[in-house]
């Protein structure tokens, strides 16, 4: 027996968040898999910069690069029906926009809770919907393809606490819960898989300052049993396995790609090798 392929060929994707840090690597993923991707972000120069990079190493024509505003349900719309009218579908979704927030939490303004929800839940939650919708209206792909699929990008924070965070975990532990409800609901009646992929520590734009503020990094790095932060290339490979066919199983998961961070226990200091 055949292992079951990785290729993405005839698969259209959108991925918000798409420009820069884990979203992109993951869209460069998706393109070498051989997936038509669509990209998106609030920021025009990301938007454009991305867009020539990407174009570079993928097939002619199979990349775009918009204007994507989670918290503006419009942009979400446009950039679906940009899809249907350049790709003729849409097959993936991966919901990577995201925003932080280390703030003392007695110190956490309602205005800035509620912006956090907007970007790293509801965002999400309104994408699946249009995803969703969207897909009624197309032929149903072979499930040995691996059908339709959403992708959320969780967090350490979906499982665990970290101090002065509270609102990013709120919003991350959310994410989880929806990826399961959906998960649940979602393969009977539309034919779509829904799973997460929570990152470890992995050096960006968003959460540059916080890895570098006191100690934090440090203690991170102790306590992750490869002593490294990851890379947003680390992540992308599990976004290609969970859409293709190899993947085609997979459905209510969350699979933790840290480095061993949310596994280690308490043990002795090691000794130098």
């Amino acid at each position: 027996m055949s292992a079951l392929s990785f290729s993405l060929d005839g698969k259209v994707a959108l991925v918000t968040g798409g420009t820069s840090g884990i979203g992109k690597a993951i869209a460069e993923a998706l393109l070498q898999a051989g997936a038509k991707t669509l990209v998106g972000s609030r920021s025009k120069e990301k938007i454009n910069s991305a867009g020539h990079q990407l174009a570079e190493h993928a097939p002619t024509n199979s990349v775009i690069a918009t204007h994507i505003d989670v918290t503006d349900h419009a942009t979400i719309d446009a950039a679906i029906d940009q899809c249907v009218a350049e790709f003729g579908r849409v097959d993936i979704l991966v919901n990577c926009a995201g925003a932080n927030l280390k703030k003392p939490t007695l110190d956490i303004e309602p205005a800035e809770h509620r912006w956090i929800f907007d970007v790293n839940y509801f965002g999400p939650f309104y994408a699946a919907q249009a995803f969703a919708r969207q897909t009624t209206k197309q032929d149903s792909p072979s499930p040995d393809s691996g059908g339709y699929s959403i992708i959320n990008i969780c967090s350490v924070t979906s499982f665990m606490a970290l101090s002065e965070v509270t609102t990013y975990a709120d919003t991350k532990g959310a994410l989880l819960s929806l990826t399961r409800q959906l998960a649940v609901e979602w393969p009977r009646l539309y034919g779509i898989r829904v799973n997460g992929i929570a990152p470890g520590f992995v050096p960006a734009d968003q959460n540059r300052k916080i890895l570098e503020s006191g100690d934090r990094g440090a203690r991170i790095l102790r306590d992750t049993p490869m002593e490294r932060f990851g890379t947003p290339e680390e992540i992308a490979g599990a976004a290609v396995y969970i859409a293709s066919p190899a993947g085609r199983f997979v459905n209510g998961e969350c699979i933790n790609i840290d480095g061993g961070f949310m596994i280690n226990g308490v043990s002795d200091a090691m000794k130098d090798k």
